[in-house]
């Protein structure tokens, strides 16, 4: 369990096929505390560590062909920067909203447009995740608990805005987001338990 807010920004070191997929991602975290095991949340996808070298600050997680198939995994290259979040404690403090790294769906960036210092992105998401995005609600995107501004249903999917913060393009790979990016999506839990009681309620 993560909160969607990123601790750390990670570097694609090398990806090797091992059957599934080994990724190396370098990172500051002290990997000392970090055990094999260990869930890490790399770009709103939770992985396990899987190998870890401490002295030279990298660990590695394994990925699965259905999740390079569900995520932008199957993209990345070495020197791709990650957001990175390492799982929930019992006792920290909860400053997003629950998130699980179980991706719902791969939006694309539409356009970024400077807002005073914020930026505002919008982004397409699949039509079968419309009726989880809502204004005001929230949502993860490449691992990043963020506000909905806006939503526009159309025949192609639905359309959302986002406001970044000066704060968020810091600490997060979302200084350099582009049209034409693709990104984690994961809608909010609440959402999901909402839609399945009304789906329940209408039978």
């Amino acid at each position: 369990m993560f909160t969607g807010i990123i601790s750390d920004i990670g570097e694609l070191i090398e990806t090797e096929a091992r059957g599934d997929t080994r990724l190396r991602i370098r990172t500051r975290y002290d990997l000392s505390t970090v055990d094999l095991g260990a869930s890490i949340c790399c770009a709103g996808v939770c992985l396990t560590v899987t190998e870890k070298n401490p002295s030279e600050k990298w660990f590695a997680v394994d990925a699965s062909a259905e999740t390079l198939s569900k995520t932008n995994l199957g993209d990345w290259t070495p020197g791709r920067r990650i957001n990175l979040e390492r799982a929930l404690k019992v006792g920290d403090e909860l400053g997003g909203h629950i998130v699980s790294g179980h991706v719902d769906g791969v939006g694309s960036v539409i356009e970024t447009r400077d807002e005073g210092a914020s930026t505002r992105v919008i982004l397409e998401a699949p039509s079968d995740l419309a009726i989880y995005i809502a204004p005001k609600g929230s949502v993860a995107l490449d691992g990043c608990s963020l506000t909905v501004n806006e939503v526009d249903d159309g025949p192609a999917g639905v359309r959302f805005g986002v406001n970044l913060i000066p704060h968020t393009k810091e600490w997060t790979t979302f200084d350099a987001l582009a049209a034409g990016d693709k990104m984690n999506i994961e809608i909010d839990v609440l959402a999901r338990y909402v839609a399945r009681m009304r789906d329940i309620a209408a039978k």
